[in-house]
């Protein structure tokens, strides 16, 4: 087995974020980006195994073989003809309900990712995160668990500590080398096309399906149709210019009720929210200085 030969990229969340349309999308394309060496497998080949196998490891190194244990299971066909392997695991640092375990943001995403990098050959992974605004990240994660109020779920962590750009530096620091691509989950629909394509390793504005299923997912049905029909007639555009034209389409045909993030925390009032909006804008643009981190942007 090739295993030094092969890439392997894995999108690990965040939680209450894509909620598996990255993953639907990429299953999509399968049979697209084969011919290129891209091997997407099905999450039921991999998912509980990757994670018992991490959660029996905790601290501990993995076997020198427990790599190729993986990749046996998971491959359909000979991994010799395989270039790169695509995962998307958004319970890898942890299951929702304990998120925030020990008042710590995945307080073990770095070891686990430790582990993983032993696993493929750190030099061989690429991470891929989407982040979202904590003003509604935390409502929609606390949804996802049993806990019944939202000081339960962050275990003491104020919400105004919870910095995406501490996370993905300490993932950083942990995996020096290692490539990590971030986005926002509230830029999806202009740039998944892109975020597809970097998962998957394939050349800029090559055609995928379900590129602009995020877009769809905001917009009305008779926005999308005219959206559909201006690309297919103008089909020399760049991706910097078809993010233009979604722009416009969306200031005309944006579906109102689809765009509305309701946030019911009480105690949590409009200043408080603008005040998390606020410094997640700029947590944001930390992410972006980061060393060895793409911020994918519109």
């Amino acid at each position: 087995m090739k295993r030094n030969a092969m890439q392997v990229a894995i999108h690990t969340g965040v939680h209450a974020t894509d909620s598996d349309q990255l993953l639907k999308t990429l299953l999509r394309n399968r049979d697209v980006v084969r011919s290129d060496g891209v091997a997407i497998p099905g999450p039921g080949k991999y998912r509980k195994l990757m994670s018992e196998m991490l959660n029996a490891l905790g601290p501990a190194r993995p076997a020198p073989d427990a790599g190729d244990i993986l990749l046996d299971s998971v491959l359909d066909e000979d991994s010799n003809q395989v270039d790169r392997l695509v995962f998307c695991h958004e319970n890898l640092f942890s299951v929702p309900k304990i998120a925030f375990q020990g008042g710590k943001v995945y307080r073990k995403a770095e070891q686990r990712l430790e582990n993983l990098a032993d696993l493929f050959g750190e030099r061989n992974l690429e991470l891929f995160i989407s982040v979202r605004n904590p003003a509604t990240f935390l409502p929609a994660l606390l949804n996802a668990t049993p806990h019944s109020n939202l000081d339960a779920l962050l275990c003491g962590l104020d919400p105004f500590a919870l910095r995406w750009s501490e996370l993905v530096g300490r993932v950083s620091e942990a995996l020096p080398g290692v490539p990590i691509t971030v986005w926002c989950d509230e830029d999806s629909p202009l740039v998944w096309g892109e975020v597809v394509r970097e998962m998957t390793g394939i050349a800029p504005m090559r055609p995928l399906v379900g590129a602009y299923s995020r877009l769809a997912e905001i917009m009305t049905k008779e926005g999308m149709t005219r959206f559909r029909a201006y690309v297919a007639d103008h089909p020399d555009l760049t991706e910097v210019q078809i993010r233009r034209v979604m722009v416009a389409f969306l200031d005309k045909f944006a579906d109102p009720g689809k765009m509305e993030n309701e946030v019911d925390i009480p105690g949590w009032s409009e200043d408080y929210i603008a005040e998390l909006t606020d410094q997640y804008e700029d947590d944001v643009y930390e992410l972006g200085r980061l060393p060895g981190v793409t911020l994918i942007s519109p």
